[in-house]
């Protein structure tokens, strides 16, 4: 098992470098961070510019800069952000914890609405049940995050004023967030979780299971469920990169202070040590989520930890 961890380990390490790499040279050519800064200060010459660019450190050579960030992200300093100063460091450790909050209460709520809806339409295929979960479902996938979240908006902030609008205000400002983000997933899960237990089912060990007079809870829930779950903890892991990259978008439509805030500010005030410094971060939570995911495996399934 350590052997397994060890190169899975040095996979996620290779994975996060060639990102922040990519990401570094990718910014640098969003625009000119001395432009916006002089912007608003009257008549700016070409010397003035150079002046700015030598004082944020961006005359020196592109793998000089980028050799500066990794030294200072193993050491926990991404600098100062350009619009306004303030360390990166701080920025970061105050988005965070919001993202990944929302992040892990929409997979939470994904997981507890599709497993036992994905258990029951396979049970019952063909039926009634069946036919209206993959309908809604379906209904679900075609709901694009940006326009559930705007409907919610108007439904339950708007007509109906129960919960907060946007920002932070205790945690019922969680619930629309999450809500838009779970039914999203929860919309994809269900059919996954119907398909993998619908092959599970009509496996010989099952019909065993049942010959035995094992209750059906404990025949679908321990049985069925485990056996299929390596497909299902390959998608949910993969899905924490999508919601990661989907909670930009919701982040904005309620104005969500997390990294996806953070990251689109970044972005429009080419803020290249803020937005350099929350990719990182988000790249380290995606490749720690597949890193969780590969360790899950060699748990469920012993023959894993030999590859």
């Amino acid at each position: 098992m350590s052997s397994f961890l060890l190169k899975r380990l040095l996979q996620a390490i290779f994975v996060v470098l060639a990102v922040t790499l990519f990401v570094s040279y990718a910014v640098r050519l969003s625009g000119d961070p001395a432009l916006m800064l002089s912007q608003g200060a009257g008549s700016v010459t070409e010397e003035d510019l150079a002046n700015i660019r030598t004082g944020l450190g961006l005359d020196r050579p592109f793998l000089v800069q980028y050799g500066d960030f990794l030294w200072g992200a193993v050491r926990g300093d991404f600098g100062n952000s350009f619009m306004g100063g303030t360390p990166v460091s701080r920025l970061l450790l105050d988005a965070a914890p919001a993202t990944l909050a929302l992040a892990l209460v929409s997979l939470l709520l994904s997981v507890l609405v599709s497993i036992p809806l994905g258990i029951q339409a396979a049970v019952h295929k063909g039926k009634g049940v069946d036919q209206f979960i993959r309908i809604t479902s379906l209904v679900g996938l075609s709901f694009p995050n940006f326009w559930l979240a705007i409907m919610l908006v108007l439904l339950l902030s708007i007509t109906f004023p129960l919960l907060p609008p946007s920002g932070w205000d205790g945690p019922a400002s969680l619930v629309m967030p999450a809500l838009t983000m779970g039914v999203i997933l929860s919309a994809t899960n269900v059919r996954l979780v119907r398909t993998a237990m619908l092959e599970t089912l009509s496996a010989q060990y099952i019909m065993v299971a049942r010959s035995k007079g094992l209750k059906e809870r404990v025949v679908l829930y321990k049985h069925a469920l485990r056996n299929c779950a390596i497909p299902l903890i390959t998608y949910i892991g993969l899905q924490f990169g999508n919601l990661i990259g989907g909670i930009v978008v919701v982040e904005k439509v309620f104005n969500w202070p997390g990294l996806g805030t953070l990251a689109f500010d970044a972005i429009s005030g080419r803020d290249y040590p803020v937005l350099q410094a929350t990719v990182t971060l988000l790249s380290v939570l995606i490749v720690c989520a597949n890193l969780l995911v590969d360790i899950a495996y060699g748990l469920v399934d012993p023959r894993i930890r030999s590859k």
